[in-house]
Order: C-alpha cells, then sequence, then structure tokens
C-alpha cells in the first residue's frame, strides 16, 4: 500500500515539470506583450532579460508556497491518503486544462485554474468524508474549507480586472497627456521624470517585495526597508530621475527603452514569484505531506495532516531546478508565441486583422461608452478638448508595414510599470493574484484610454476582451468540476486511477502537442496569400504573383474535390472541401482590408497601381465567390441524401474537370515563374472554354425535356455549370488585368521599407 504513495510522488513529480512547461507556455504573454508589441529591442534581448529575471523571481518564491498547502482548505481535517488524492487530482486536471488552452492560443489564468482546483477536489473529498458519517451533514462542509481566505483569494482575483483596467487606463491617460505621441520631441526632463516614477515603482515593488522572500538578503536590509519604505521611495524616485537626465544628456541614452528593458525583467520576477506556486506548490506540499507521515509510523488513513499548517521554507535547489526550467520553455515554445500574439493583438494601436467576431454585449458596450463619452464632452471645457485631443495626435510620417511596432514605447513602459506595481502588491501580502488578468486587463486599459480602439476596431477588441475573460470564467467553472471528478475517481479506484488517468493525460497532451504543431505548419505553408506592399502597378504585378499562382493551385483542387465528392457521394470530404473554401475567402477578404493601407502608401505618381490592385483583389473575390457556391451546393445535396447524379452527368462534370485543371496549372505555372507572356496562351484558350460550358448545359436542357426526373439534380446541375461559367469568367477577366497592364521594359519596384 505505501508504494501507492511513491507512485504518486513520481507522478506529480513528472506532472510538476509538465506543468512548469504548460504553464510558462500561457503566461509568457504576462511579461513578453510589451516588449514584443514595442519592438523596443530585440526578440533575443527580450528572452535574455525575460529569463534572468524569471530565474530571479524562481530563487525569491518560496513565501508562496504556503498558499497550496492551506490557502483553500483546513489541512487538520484531512487524512494523509485523503491529502493525496487532493493534489493528484489538482496536478492532472491542472496540466490538461492549460494545454487545452493553449492549443486554442487563448491566455488563460494559472492562478484562477489551481484556486478552484483546490477548492473542487477538496470540496469532492469533504463530501465524500461527510456522507460516509452519520453525525456530520453538508452544513459541515466549512469546517473542512478556509473559507476566509479562500474568499479572500477569489475576491483578489475579481477584482484584479476591474482594478488593473482602471489603473492601467488612468495612469495611461495621464502619461500621454504629458507626452504625447510625440515624446522624443519633448524636453529631457519629462523623460527624465517618467523614468524616475516609473523605474522607482517597478524597482520597488518588485526588488524590494521580492527580496523580502529571498534567504540571502541581510537581516538588516530588510528592516531598513519595512520600516522606512517612504524614505526609499523618495530617495530612489531622487537618484532614478537625476540618473535618467544624465543618461540622456551625456550618452544620449534611449531611455524608454531602459524603462521596457527594466519593466519585462521586474514583471518576469514578478511572474516567477508569484506564479511558480501554481506549478510546483502542490507537489511540494505533497512531498512535504510524504515526509511527515512516512516517519510517524500511523497508517495513511489515520495520519492527521495538521504538519501542513505549518509554515516550511522550500528548498532553494527546487526552486532553482523549476527556475531553469521555465527558461527552457520561455525560449522553446511555440505555444507562448501563439498566445502572445492574441495579447498583442487587441491591444494594437494600429488596424489589424481582427481574430474575434462582435457580439450583442460587445456592440452594446461600445454604444453605452459611446454615449458616455459624448456626454463627458458636453461638459468638458473647449479649450481642454482641443488641448487634449491634440496629445493623441500621432505622427502621420509613419508608413504601414510588417514591421511597425503594435503601440509605441510610452503605452508599453506604463503596461509594464503598472502591471509590475499590482502584482508585487499582491505578492508581497502572499495574496495569489492572477498575473494574467492583470497584465492582460492593463494592456486593455492602456489601449482603450490611448484611443486605440477607434470606431473601425473597437466592437471587435470589446468581443476579443470579453472571449479571454468569458475563458477565464471558463476555466474557473470546469477546473472545480474537473478536479472534483478527478477526485472522486482516484478515491475510490486508487493504484488503477491513478495509472488510467496518468495515462489519459500523456495522451491527451501529446495529442495536443501534434495537433498544434500541425496547425502551425499550416499557418506558415506557402499557400497562405501575403499583403502587397509596392508602390508601383509593375510592382503588384511581381508582388502579388504567386498570391494569384496559390489561389487558381487551391481554386483548381477545390473545384476538383466539389466534383469528386459528388460523384462518390462523400460526405467528409465534401465537409472539409467547404472548409478550405471558406478559409480561402477569409483570405481574400483580409487582403481587401489592407486596401487603405496600401493606398495611402502609394507614390504620388503611381496611382495606377491602386486600380490594378482593386480590380484583381475583385477578379479573386468574384473566383471564390462561385468556389464558395459549388462547393457549398455540393455539399448541401449530399448532405440531404438528394438523388445521386447520373452516370453520363458525373461523366460531364469530370471532363470539364479535367479541361479546367489544365487551364488552371498553365496559369499557376505562368504566375509562378513570372512568364507573364505565357498568360496570352491561356487567354486564346477563352472561346473553346467557354464553348465547353455551352455544350453542357444545351445536353442538361435535352436531357430535363427528354429523360430528367429529379428536380433537385436539374438545379444542382444547372447551378454547377453555371457558376462554372462565372468562375472562368472571374479568371478570364484577371488574366486579361495581367496581361494588359504588365510592361517587361519597366523594373517593378520594391515595397516600402525594402532595400
Amino acid at each position: 500500500m505505501e508504494n501507492i504513495y511513491i507512485y504518486m510522488l513520481a507522478a506529480l513529480a513528472f506532472l510538476a515539470i509538465a506543468d512548469l512547461v504548460v504553464g510558462v507556455s500561457n503566461d509568457a504573454v504576462n511579461f513578453l506583450n510589451s516588449a514584443i508589441g514595442s519592438k523596443a529591442v530585440s526578440f533575443k534581448t527580450i528572452m535574455i532579460v525575460a529569463s534572468i529575471g524569471v530565474a530571479v523571481g524562481a530563487l525569491t518564491s518560496s513565501g508562496m508556497m504556503e498558499v497550496a498547502r492551506k490557502g483553500i482548505f483546513n489541512p487538520g481535517e484531512f487524512m494523509f491518503d485523503e491529502i493525496m488524492v487532493i493534489f493528484m487530482a489538482v496536478m492532472l486536471t491542472d496540466i490538461l486544462l492549460l494545454d487545452f488552452f493553449n492549443t486554442l492560443g487563448l491566455p488563460t489564468s494559472t492562478t484562477v485554474s489551481i484556486v478552484f482546483e483546490l477548492l473542487g477536489a477538496s470540496v469532492a473529498v469533504a463530501l465524500i468524508k461527510i456522507y460516509a458519517d452519520d453525525s456530520q451533514s453538508i452544513i459541515d462542509l466549512g469546517n473542512y474549507i478556509n473559507n476566509e481566505k479562500a474568499i479572500e483569494i477569489i475576491l483578489g482575483i475579481l477584482l484584479s480586472v476591474v482594478v488593473a483596467f482602471t489603473i492601467g487606463a488612468i495612469i495611461q491617460y495621464i502619461s500621454r497627456l504629458m507626452l504625447s505621441f510625440k515624446f522624443e520631441e519633448k524636453p529631457v526632463w519629462y523623460s527624465a521624470i517618467f523614468s524616475g516614477f516609473a523605474v522607482t515603482s517597478i524597482m520597488y515593488f518588485i526588488i524590494v517585495k521580492g527580496l523580502k522572500n529571498a534567504t540571502f538578503v541581510p537581516a538588516s536590509i530588510k528592516d531598513f526597508l519595512s520600516s522606512s519604505p517612504m524614505t526609499f521611495i523618495a530617495l530612489s524616485f531622487i537618484a532614478f530621475t537625476l540618473l535618467s537626465m544624465v543618461a540622456i544628456k551625456l550618452f544620449n541614452a534611449k531611455i524608454y527603452t531602459i524603462i521596457i528593458i527594466i519593466g519585462t525583467f521586474a514583471l518576469a520576477v514578478a511572474f516567477a514569484g508569484n506564479d511558480l506556486v501554481n506549478f510546483i506548490g502542490v507537489p511540494i506540499a505533497a512531498y512535504n505531506s510524504y515526509e511527515a507521515w512516512s516517519v510517524s509510523g500511523i497508517q495513511p488513513s489515520n495520519y492527521v495532516m495538521t504538519a501542513l499548517g505549518e509554515p516550511v521554507q522550500t528548498e532553494p535547489l527546487l526552486l532553482l531546478i523549476a527556475g531553469l526550467i521555465m527558461v527552457l520553455t520561455l525560449w522553446f515554445s511555440s505555444k507562448a508565441k501563439a498566445v502572445v500574439k492574441t495579447s498583442v493583438d487587441l491591444s494594437r494601436q494600429d488596424e489589424v486583422k481582427e481574430r474575434f467576431e462582435p457580439n450583442y454585449l460587445s456592440r452594446n458596450i461600445v454604444r453605452l461608452t459611446i454615449g458616455l463619452n459624448d456626454s463627458m464632452n458636453r461638459i468638458l471645457p473647449e479649450s481642454f478638448k482641443n488641448w487634449s485631443n491634440l496629445r493623441f495626435v500621432q505622427p502621420t510620417s509613419v508608413v504601414k508595414t510588417k514591421d511597425k511596432p503594435a503601440f509605441d514605447l510610452v503605452r508599453a513602459s506604463v503596461n509594464l510599470m503598472v502591471a509590475s506595481v499590482l502584482i508585487s502588491i499582491a505578492t508581497s501580502m502572499k495574496l495569489p493574484l492572477s498575473t494574467t488578468y492583470v497584465t492582460f486587463m492593463v494592456a486593455m486599459g492602456t489601449s482603450l484610454a490611448d484611443r486605440a480602439w477607434g470606431s473601425e476596431s473597437a466592437v471587435y477588441r470589446v468581443a476579443g476582451v470579453l472571449n479571454v475573460i468569458g475563458g477565464w470564467f471558463f476555466t474557473a467553472f470546469s477546473a472545480f468540476v474537473a478536479a472534483a471528478i478527478m477526485a472522486y475517481i482516484l478515491f475510490y479506484g486508487k493504484g488503477y486511477a491513478l495509472v488510467g488517468l496518468f495515462i489519459v493525460a500523456i495522451l491527451l497532451i501529446t495529442r495536443n502537442y501534434l495537433s498544434h504543431r500541425k496547425s502551425s505548419k499550416i499557418m506558415k505553408e506557402e499557400d497562405r496569400l501575403e499583403r502587397a506592399e509596392s508602390s508601383s502597378t509593375q510592382g503588384v504585378i511581381y508582388e502579388s504573383a504567386l498570391n494569384i499562382a496559390n489561389v487558381v493551385k487551391r481554386g483548381n483542387k477545390i473545384y476538383s474535390s466539389a466534383i469528386n465528392g459528388l460523384a462518390v457521394q462523400d460526405l467528409k470530404l465534401l465537409k472539409k472541401n467547404r472548409t478550405q473554401v471558406d478559409k480561402l475567402s477569409d483570405e481574400i477578404d483580409g487582403l481587401k482590408d489592407n486596401l487603405f493601407y496600401f493606398i495611402r502608401n502609394l507614390d504620388g505618381a503611381s496611382e495606377s497601381a491602386s486600380t490594378f490592385y482593386i480590380n484583381i483583389l475583385s477578379h479573386l473575390q468574384d473566383m471564390t465567390q462561385s468556389l464558395e457556391y459549388i462547393s457549398k451546393a455540393s455539399h448541401k445535396h449530399v448532405n440531404n441524401n438528394h438523388k445521386k447524379l447520373k452516370f453520363s452527368q458525373i461523366k460531364e462534370l469530370k471532363d470539364l474537370d479535367n479541361h479546367l485543371e489544365t487551364l488552371f496549372m498553365s496559369t499557376q505555372e505562368a504566375f509562378e515563374s513570372h512568364s507573364f507572356e505565357k498568360i496570352g496562351a491561356v487567354i486564346e484558350k477563352k472561346p473553346q472554354t467557354f464553348e465547353l460550358v455551352k455544350a453542357k448545359i444545351q445536353k442538361q436542357v435535352e436531357r430535363t425535356r427528354n429523360e430528367e426526373s429529379s428536380p433537385k439534380n436539374t438545379t444542382l446541375y444547372f447551378s454547377l455549370l453555371l457558376e462554372t461559367k462565372d468562375l472562368l469568367t472571374a479568371m478570364m477577366n484577371l488574366l486579361e488585368e495581367y496581361y494588359h497592364s504588365h510592361d517587361s521594359s519597366v523594373e517593378p519596384a520594391q515595397p516600402n521599407g525594402d532595400k
């Protein structure tokens, strides 16, 4: 019987390592998004700074480990065997839940998950004990749960959403009024004061508060910091302001970049110091429990776990190992990059292809906010409104390129400063505040205050925020329920349940990893359409050629799949085909969304390029609409179990498909090789191709008069032929546009920003 607990500890150790990997992939957004979004320094520099911060934070996080031991439940009410069931259920649930969110690319809260998992598992075991004891009732559940502390933690997590958003918005608004978007043109003392305030806040709340838990800091220094905090803050502000002034004057230092580097380091320290408990707190508590029980000589079901109520200092070696695992994950996790992208895109200053669709709630929130803004504008003096509006005018010289930062250095600095302060205050109070909640909501608050959510994007951004927040609440609910179910299974299933659940967890994580890897490859595939950025007609022709080749290639595949799916009544193939055509249509829409920026980037003498670009986008859209109709009509026919097409109809469609395939492949080859002269040979086949479609239509007319008995078949067949005709028309118009616009004697211009 004793061996099962050794196996549990081994499983918990493995899960702790896996949870560190999965958790850091999720929480990298907390300290990377501001530095990455602002492009203040290179990605490599950001990673080095963050890695050092994570390592330092891990070594100073031992004080937070108390949350896993006694923050949610009363350990004195549980026996050793029950405690091990609780801890095992928590870790199995945690790793599966976090991996699920990472695979979706959504940031979720590791703090929320661990708190509600501990709550769910302990409630489940407590209920088992209550119903097994006739002298107890459901009312006694309060004896098992640390109600006061649990409520304090949960309320702190929920309030952090409002507090982080509000404070982030206020500080950003004040900072922007002070510095405007032309902050680099301001007098030196503006930047020096901002730097002094920012660095003082970060250094005090991160380094000082973090060092309170470190074993290597002398007691005299800790006493001074505790007894004279205001003196330390005042001296720090003066010192950092003067240092910033000197650095700017003498060394021409980029002070905002320095703030971002310090802030990234500080936030990484805060993250590791606050969130490490979420990953290894439970396994360490389980190991401490085993240590206490193994020397007691008492049966597992009789040993009361009062030992967990006593303070224990975590081994520095364990913290160091955990920190190293976190650092390695930071460098090599592709999922971390996906999660960071979600947060950066939602706070981006310029327009971006929005990931989230607006909903009823987001539309009404935007309407309400517009109404409140209009009311405020009626109250505020006209002079203040004019002055403040000037502070939010962005420089017009900046052109849109792929490398443009999502937001400027001032906003990135405020993000890091406010998030660092809020997280560190909670850490110093030993409250497991959600770093994800805080950093995400601060970023959203600063983007709102910075007027990044304009009328073009507000409804999408709000919908995105609501989706992420909804995901957090889903995390809480699912963590509670899943951990409770895991605890029930483990309590009654013992060793068999442990082995079974452990294998299931490994299989699910492996499957999600392979699925994410596959989807990442698809996102990087060569067929993905790219935005045009050239500033001349010949430049657009050359730059967009691969896009045309890709559309033709994918269109050929979509058309053939629709015909083949109809021929063999393959519903699965037709359903997959619909997904492919929807994806292609979305990418064409993305290119159209970029039209505004494309036209803005044009040289004054190259405006004919805009007409050409608009025309080819229109032809591409016509092509995808025809493919979309063909694909969906075919799927609908088979899905509704309508009568199969006749052999003669299938044969004619296959004949047409073969002809189109030859046409498509010739077109694809011409565009891939930039041999635009070959387009003429394809255009010459236009009369022959249209005559073929016309002949097929005429045959079906004769069949309908003499032998056709199915209205659905007739409707589908005519629809396919007519849409094929429209597809060919759009394609030939596209080819003629390129053929007549291409001039081989003109050297194509390069996209803006290229050399």
